[in-house]
């Protein structure tokens, strides 16, 4: 009988590569995914495309439009199955958006995954329940690194201990402006935490870095890469908010993450945190991007700048993987983000 998978969120940019990596691996996928990106960015923002073409593409998937925070249509769904494997990625991903309508974003985020753990905990606790956090849960502490202006990005200091690999799990997450939209996957990470240490359950944590290629539905409130991308090659006005356009961002590929995720379902652990990015093999600034996208096109960037930054925004966020690497060595990074953004140029979803 053929493994069984649950991913929420399928429809999206790491759910959708979740489906394809494990429907291709003769895995039976079930999946989540009731189009709230188009409630939350607008109609060019819906992952309806992509949902459709999963559907089409591969046999061995079956999709549900169920809202992940209503407990009967999830449960129908758990009784339905016996699911080896939860890939949790549905989410409201925006911290601006979280403060227009934090009843939302706190149910989606916070009560929408406590809904699917107590599920897995019932009906599927052999499993194993992987969830995609944030880098947000650790608010705005990263800006209080010793940064230091280059002409295009901003760097930690070289005696800092973070310099070499970027920011570990021992930064705190007290202490620190999250967003609406931070506190809410502040919530849902250590809930994850907290049925694996407390039921003894396989859970995992990825506090992921930007998260990105050529499937994301880029939109300005969430998708930073694909978003930028969609701008330059239709001549859109993009707005540049804050810290000169120097703030850095590690970008990994969708790819990338999901294999991370089947290291994890080979050899599960209990109640384990990783922070998950580009780290130091892949990282931009804002401008380094804008260069970039801009070679690879053939076309400015038309642009405007904000002195504003977002509230709470990063101005340096690299990801050290090196927890991950350390108890999975086979794992490696596949796209860098050069290959990114020449995969996003080429097949992105303007």
């Amino acid at each position: 009988m053929a493994k069984q998978v649950l991913v929420t969120g399928s429809g999206g940019l790491i759910g959708s590569e979740a489906v394809r990596f494990f429907a291709e691996r003769d895995f039976e996928v079930v999946g989540i995914d009731n189009d709230m990106r188009k409630y939350f960015f607008g109609e060019e923002a819906s992952t309806k495309w992509n949902s459709d073409q999963l559907n089409i593409t591969y046999k061995n998937f079956t999709p549900y439009p169920a809202d992940v925070r209503n407990n009967d249509e999830i449960e129908e769904i758990f009784k339905k199955y016996k699911f080896d494997l939860i890939i949790h990625t549905a989410a409201q991903p925006s911290h601006d958006w979280a403060a227009k309508e934090p009843f939302t974003d706190f149910t989606v985020n916070a009560n929408g995954t406590l809904v699917l753990l107590e599920n897995f905990r019932k009906h599927a606790s052999d499993g194993i329940f992987i969830f995609t956090s944030t880098n947000k849960v650790y608010g705005d502490t990263p800006n209080r690194l010793p940064l230091v202006e280059l002409e295009k990005r901003y760097e930690v200091s070289k005696d800092h201990p973070f310099h070499e690999e970027g920011i570990d799990e021992s930064m705190t997450i007290d202490d620190s402006k999250h967003s609406i939209f931070g506190a809410s996957k502040v919530a849902a990470d250590v809930m994850v935490q907290e049925y694996g240490r407390y039921f003894e359950l396989k859970t995992a944590t990825f506090r992921g870095g930007c998260l990105t290629g050529p499937a994301h539905s880029g939109a300005e409130l969430h998708g930073f890469l694909a978003y930028l991308v969609k701008c330059i090659a239709t001549g859109r006005k993009y707005t540049i908010f804050g810290y000169k356009g120097k703030q850095v961002r590690d970008n990994i590929h969708s790819y990338d993450l999901v294999n991370s995720f089947w290291h994890f379902y080979q050899n599960p652990r209990i109640a384990e945190v990783y922070n998950m990015g580009g780290s130091r093999y892949s990282n931009v600034s804002m401008l380094e991007a804008i260069e970039k996208i801009e070679t690879i096109l053939d076309k400015k960037a038309n642009y405007e700048y904000s002195d504003e930054n977002r509230s709470g925004d990063h101005m340096w966020y690299v990801s050290d993987v090196s927890k991950f690497k350390d108890h999975y060595p086979d794992w490696e990074f596949k796209y860098n983000v050069d290959d990114i953004l020449e995969q996003i140029c080429e097949k992105g979803h303007f």
